[in-house]
């Protein structure tokens, strides 16, 4: 197995390059490093080198956050996902790092622990051309991350904190979005929302347990749709979905939306925006497609 660690050097304030390979001298590893140059470099430079062939099993590690999480994935899909002789593993230094929250009591921190993992398979969301591997937003969700992306490097707003600055500063503009939204070909909603979310991982937003019930590995997709509101209202509720309990407070059932599904559309009523991962991709329409057991993540041993 070779051993391949993709550093996007901008994630979580700075370079990692160091710490990454001064972990892997520690171990006496055989492992290659490489630095991402810009935007969706992880991507082209995973499906390149998976591309080179010669039948060894390649692990790939996203160091970074959950943007080049994605970017590795997208690169092991165009690779041929699990039909190829690719794996994927997160080394998460980045602001957010949700995916990997899904594994609660493990250490992804360890490179050791990684070294050694297994490799299982989980579930990829497809949009067009474009591949996603933990949540999918639409909306408020959206219009938050697209702040986070402006500020995620400054001081005191940035960092841990973009998440929280991207809510207060979307409070405004991102509470009424007017969709319709089909499931597995059959329409669910038709109307303004708040937020909807189409998730394949549980977390979001650096800590946000915004799909508490989701499993990554069967094949369907959690969706969620949360209803326009007052500022205020809005204000009490975040403390729910930022702990997972907004499908469990029967207070909430009037405005909150949720099911199952293996195909999701969202039509905006004009041209807008979806979240994939963090990343923003502009459109008119987002179909949605669950891929079941797409690629191989590895879980690093636990000590």
């Amino acid at each position: 197995m070779k051993h391949i660690f993709v550093v996007n050097p901008c994630a979580g304030g700075h370079d990692r390059s160091g710490a990454v390979r001064a972990a892997l001298s520690a171990l006496g590893a055989d492992a290659e490093i490489y630095s991402t140059r810009g935007p969706r470099d992880a991507t082209r430079f995973v499906a390149s080198r998976a591309a080179e062939g010669g039948g060894e099993v390649l692990r790939f590690y996203a160091c970074g956050g959950d943007g080049t999480l994605n970017e590795v994935v997208s690169g092991a899909m165009k690779a041929g996902g699990r039909d190829g002789h690719v794996e994927v593993a997160c080394y998460p230094c980045g602001s957010g790092d949700d995916f990997v929250r899904y594994w609660q009591g493990l250490d992804f921190t360890d490179i050791g622990a990684l070294m050694r993992g297994t490799a299982v398979p989980v579930d990829v969301m497809r949009l067009g051309d474009r591949y996603c591997v933990n949540t999918l937003n639409y909306g408020f969700e959206a219009a938050v991350c697209h702040t986070m992306a402006s500020v995620r490097r400054k001081p005191l707003v940035g960092g841990r904190m973009a998440y929280t600055t991207g809510i207060v500063a979307s409070l405004v503009a991102g509470r009424r979005n007017r969709c319709r939204v089909s499931v597995d070909g059959e329409v669910w909603l038709d109307g303004e929302v708040l937020l909807l979310s189409v998730a394949n991982g549980q977390w979001a937003g650096g800590g946000y347990h915004c799909a508490p019930r989701a499993k990554n590995d069967d094949g369907l997709l959690e969706v969620m749709a949360v209803k326009p509101m007052s500022v205020a209202r809005f204000a009490k509720l975040i403390k729910y979905y930022k702990n997972g309990e907004l499908l469990n407070r029967d207070e909430l059932r009037q405005i909150v939306s949720y099911r199952r599904g293996r195909n999701v559309v969202i039509d905006p009523l004009r041209d807008s925006y979806v979240a994939t991962d963090g990343e923003i991709v502009p459109g008119s329409r987002f179909n949605v497609e669950c891929l079941p057991k797409a690629v191989n993540f590895v879980v690093p041993a636990n000590n």
